[in-house]
């Protein structure tokens, strides 16, 4: 029932599991393709859940000190935002470090919630003093009671996950019954996420596979220029080349990522212009704001499933696909520029520059 909450908090997640019947038509698709939208979260992303859990959890071990603790951390964005609202309503002091290729709509949000920004070089490695990473720890070691709660090693970013998130997919596909008109085996039978952390997939696999259905394929997309893929002879071809996609990728494993085939079945490799026209897909066809990385997982789940029409065209199977966060950070990114003002001209456009050309009919200004 509705009910009155009493913080943003309140309203992470619950986030709803949409059908892209459009784009499953489009695709010659006959399983339910289902969307798992994020940006639908009070902070507007997945990281949000992770952001709560780790505050909430520090709060108990009582390593954060209201008035005192200073939450620092390294990001692509979203768990900054997550944590800096998080933050906000708790009332810590909070400084992100963000690489230089990170928006600047993300910048602004963190700024807006109250969060310093330190900007780090983005070729600079994982494990440079002059990464995200490193300047993270020296922030932490001269700063009195600051505290890196550790997306890439806190076991509450995959937990935060397995109790939410996948518990969430499972009870949507679960109460939604199976009809004449729309077939359902009432099971979630694929799972399409795109690793960062690694903690949003590891956690969701593992609700699923623990307590719902053993037999769910669980795949995992990682961008061209990441090395999260398994085997490793999938991130070969492109190691270390950059990429314009944010939030998913790496060149370290995470701790908490699981990479291990009883977690994640099979990894895909995706590249920037299939993770962008994926966008455009998602807004012109489904309605769907959807950031970069969304593109990325839906690129991800159509490449797949050429590979397994089995399922592909088994009707009633619920294949589901994670969109981690919505267009709001991107729309100053050139990618979402061309896409959405320098596009092809439509039918319609046509039409309309006919009319305005045409002149004016009894005094009446047609412009």
């Amino acid at each position: 029932m509705p009910r009155i909450l009493n913080t943003a908090l309140d309203a992470v997640g619950n986030t709803p599991l949409i059908r892209l019947d459009k784009v499953a038509k489009l695709h010659g698709l006959t399983c339910n393709l289902l969307g798992k939208v994020e940006y639908m979260s009070a902070g507007g992303s997945v990281k949000d859940r992770i952001a709560k859990a780790m505050v909430e959890a520090a709060e108990k071990e009582g390593k954060l000190i209201p008035g005192k603790s200073v939450v620092i951390e390294p990001t692509s964005g979203n768990t900054g935002i997550g944590l800096a609202m998080a933050c906000a309503i708790k009332g810590y002091s909070v400084i992100i470090t963000l690489p230089n290729k990170m928006s600047l709509e993300k910048e602004a949000a963190l700024r807006a919630l109250g969060a310093e920004v330190v900007r780090t070089p983005t070729e600079a490695a994982w494990d440079s003093p002059e990464s995200h990473i490193g300047i993270a720890r020296k922030l932490q070691k001269e700063i009195p009671h600051g505290i890196i709660l550790d997306q890439y090693g806190n076991v509450n970013n995959p937990l935060a996950h397995e109790l939410t998130t996948g518990p969430e997919i499972i009870e949507a596909v679960k109460n939604t019954p199976s009809t004449s008109a729309r077939l359902s085996t009432q099971k979630v039978d694929v799972v399409v996420c795109g690793a960062g952390t690694g903690g949003t997939i590891t956690g969701i696999s593992r609700a699923i596979k623990k307590t719902h259905n053993p037999k769910c394929i669980v795949v995992g997309v990682d961008p061209e220029g990441s090395i999260l893929a398994v085997p490793s002879s999938l991130n070969t071809k492109a190691e270390g080349a950059a990429y314009v996609v944010e939030g998913i990728g790496y060149d370290f494993i995470p701790d908490v990522l699981s990479r291990d085939p009883a977690d994640i079945d099979e990894w895909i490799k995706t590249n920037d212009d299939e993770a962008f026209d994926a966008v455009q897909v998602l807004m012109r066809n489904e309605g769907l704001l959807v950031g970069g990385s969304s593109g990325s997982a839906l690129s991800g789940t159509l490449k797949w499933l050429e590979t397994r029409k089995d399922i592909a065209e088994k009707e009633g199977l619920n294949v589901v696909v994670v969109l981690p966060d919505g267009i709001r950070n991107y729309m100053s990114k050139e990618w979402f520029l061309k896409r959405a003002l320098k596009g092809e001209p439509t039918p319609l456009a046509h039409t309309i520059a006919a009319v305005l050309q045409k002149p004016n009919v009894n005094g009446v200004d047609r412009t």
